[in-house]
């Protein structure tokens, strides 16, 4: 009998070595993981707050242009996108030291809050740069100051968002930070037009005078120049603008039980339903004047239907149909994809514009001309966009037959040493990059690479039993 057990002696033995050497790469995790938050809270922040780009010496600094080390980042993967991942991280691991950076980079945010409740691109604490603000905590400013809050690219969105989870997660006991998420959330609603739309900023209440039954048509003609003008307060969808401030609603509804912020959440899915163009061309322009037609924004960006944001509307009346069951979400969506099937280009991605009536891919010449050929194309805007039709499709199919979405994957072990083993002797994780504002390649840190590992790490964590 002793010699029959062998096999399983060894066997045992396999075993344990196995668990001990999962709990050895755990344990590494652990630390890896609060040396790297360490490194960024206390050498990378600026008052609690990120840019999006560090020289590996931290003396160059940028987020969407130059800045220095009184400045922090809102828009992602500024100071909201880094505090979710210390928050989500401190939620998996219940590690304190996580919680107290995630409030203080919310602390920051509140210090960058304008008198009309929303965010600017960035928050400056240095006194005399902050005096061109209007900032809610600082009481009166000059007449001069800025006070118009920014719905582009998730700036005032991602801080609510952030807000809002720190708030819960902290018990709502933090009256700064509960005072700053709810008025931020009441601005957002004072904003929103009466047919369910945002403009792309806001200063304070709008006027109530939209008609909500209004559907998108195409104008007679459109100029084929750039006109100028304050594109700013059309109806907005670029950079999937509405999207960001659905999902925000959606979750803090939740978070405060608050239904009227679910209400505007679906308010403004009407409007998106309203705002599908009719056939041959059932896709999304990505901003309308007053009269539900596409119009200009940008000198880059004519009146057209949009691939990218496109893909966005669908997103998010999907999402709004697992919210609320309502089918009026989903019956958008299949001419929509039929749509992006027809219009794809050779290498089968979307074009970013496409002409109002005729479906022609439109481009823009290096001196802002528009074209149908892509041969001269500025560098700085995406005018061609990636498309994953088998997914939009897959997640219509499993909202339309209620399938659950399939859950997110432990992160492997190789992964995990991979992102340990890139960690320097500060805890910094450091790589080749470019300082794109500066104009200078060479070794850089990125918030965008801490947020994804601080993710993985502490997805790990959270699924690796000790």
């Amino acid at each position: 009998m002793r010699y029959a057990s062998r096999p399983l002696l060894f066997l045992a033995l396999i075993l344990c070595q196995s668990a001990a050497a999962a709990n050895d790469l755990r344990t590494d995790a652990e630390a890896g993981l609060e040396r790297a938050v360490t490194f960024f809270h206390s050498k990378v922040a600026t008052e609690g707050g990120y840019l999006w780009r560090y020289s590996a010496d931290l003396r160059l600094r940028e987020g969407e242009g130059k800045a220095n080390d009184t400045t922090i980042w809102v828009q992602p993967p500024g100071t909201p996108a880094v505090g979710l991942a210390l928050l989500q991280a401190w939620e998996r691991t219940k590690k304190p030291y996580l919680l107290d950076t995630a409030r203080d980079a919310g602390h920051a945010l509140v210090r960058g809050q304008l008198q009309s409740g929303g965010w600017n691109y960035a928050v400056y604490f240095d006194p005399a740069e902050r005096k061109r603000f209007a900032y809610r905590i600082d009481g009166q400013p000059s007449k001069k100051a800025k006070v118009i809050s920014i719905f582009d690219d998730n700036t005032s969105q991602s801080a609510i968002l952030f807000l809002a989870q720190l708030d819960k997660a902290t018990g709502f006991t933090d009256k700064s930070i509960n005072d700053a998420a709810l008025r931020g959330i009441d601005a957002i609603l004072s904003a929103q037009h009466a047919n369910g739309a945002w403009s792309q900023v806001w200063d304070g209440p709008v006027p109530q005078d939209a008609d909500p039954k209004l559907k998108a048509s195409f104008p007679q003609d459109w100029p084929r120049k750039y006109p100028g003008g304050d594109y700013w307060w059309h109806y907005t969808i670029n950079d999937n603008t509405m999207s960001d401030t659905i999902e925000m609603l959606l979750a803090v509804a939740d978070i405060y039980d608050q239904p009227r912020y679910r209400d505007a959440a679906i308010r403004a899915g009407d409007f998106l339903i309203r705002a599908q163009l009719p056939e041959p061309q059932p896709g999304w322009a990505q901003q309308y004047d007053k009269s539900l037609h596409p119009a200009w924004a940008r000198k880059f960006e004519p009146p057209a239907v949009s691939g990218a944001e496109s893909q966005g509307v669908i997103r998010s009346l999907i999402r709004l149909h697992e919210v609320t069951g309502e089918k009026r979400f989903l019956e958008p969506v299949p001419p929509a994809l039929a749509w992006m099937k027809r219009s794809l280009l050779p290498d089968a991605q979307l074009a970013r514009f496409y002409e109002l009536k005729t479906n022609r891919p439109l481009y823009m010449t290096r001196d802002y001309a528009i074209t149908y050929e892509d041969t001269d194309l500025p560098t700085h805007y995406a005018f061609k966009v990636k498309v994953d039709l088998a997914r939009l499709e897959t997640a219509f199919t499993d909202q339309a037959r209620k399938r659950a979405p399939a859950s997110a994957k432990k992160p492997s072990d190789e992964a995990v040493r991979e992102i340990l083993s890139a960690l320097d002797a500060r805890g910094a994780w450091v790589e080749d990059g470019t300082l794109k504002y500066h104009k200078i390649d060479g070794p850089v840190i990125t918030c965008e690479t801490f947020i994804r590992n601080v993710n993985i790490l502490s997805a790990y964590l959270a699924q690796t039993p000790k």
